[in-house]
């Protein structure tokens, strides 16, 4: 089984929040982690912006450069962004919500997806995803 991780989670596991755990639980149980690589820019605007000084940002940009190259990543290529706009105009979701969807839409199955992001999840489970996530 593979474990999407959107950036919506993943930035959780860099900062003190309430649903902290679960990002760790449920990435500490699988053995395969998977992105697109839009999650890694995504995480470090957010990260930046989350950072209370320069110094927390260089450390939690540190932390998950550390641990980037443990995922698999998947590329924004034609076919991922084709599938995006097929699942855009299915599901109703935002963009970069149908290229997440579309970017794990393309891993070998089963996946297990976790997002924290509401919009996703309807889309998600349509695909047949196990979707874990706090809401």
């Amino acid at each position: 089984m593979t474990l999407y991780v959107d950036t919506s989670a993943l930035v959780r596991r860099y900062l003190h929040d309430r649903h902290r755990p679960l990002v760790l639980a449920a990435m500490a149980g699988e053995p395969a982690w998977a992105a697109s690589s839009l999650v890694r820019t995504e995480a470090q605007v957010t990260l930046h912006r989350a950072a209370v000084s320069s110094r927390q940002q260089a450390t939690l940009w540190r932390e998950l450069r550390e641990e980037w190259d443990a995922f698999w990543v998947v590329p924004l290529d034609e076919r991922c962004m084709a599938r995006a706009v097929e699942l855009g105009a299915t599901f109703g979701v935002r963009i970069v919500d149908a290229v997440h969807l579309a970017a794990a839409d393309r891993l070998p199955g089963p996946v297990r997806f976790l997002t924290f992001d509401r919009r996703q999840i309807p889309a998600a489970d349509a695909l047949g995803f196990e979707v874990i996530s706090p809401v």
